[in-house]
């Protein structure tokens, strides 16, 4: 792993984990193993990759809190090299649908 995966992966559990329950009380257990078993990279390409956006990432937006979530994350600079367009694309658009989704409501 090189030590900008290790970089992502370290963020992934303490931002999108930790700070995430500390400071919403939604504490994302599934996500946590999944880091844990697939790492950081990996386990962020596989809910990049599910057909609707993740339970977590809808969670964060009732809490208001979207600056928390993996796919924000995937889409902070240092990190591109890490992904493909598309997977950006695809976290950012998740992003902005759950976000006019609790708009319209």
């Amino acid at each position: 792993m090189s030590d900008l995966e290790e970089r992502f992966e370290s963020e992934m559990v303490e931002i999108v984990y930790r700070r995430a329950g500390r400071e919403t009380g939604y504490w994302a257990s599934y996500f946590l193993r999944a880091v844990r078993r697939h790492g950081g990279v990996a386990a962020a390409r596989r809910l990049l990759g599910g057909a609707t956006p993740s339970k977590g990432l809808v969670k964060l937006r009732d809490k208001n809190r979207l600056d928390l979530a993996m796919e924000a994350l995937v889409l902070k600079p240092e990190y591109a090299t890490l992904f493909t367009d598309e997977e950006r694309a695809i976290a950012a658009r998740r992003l902005d649908e759950v976000s006019r989704s609790a708009r319209a409501v």
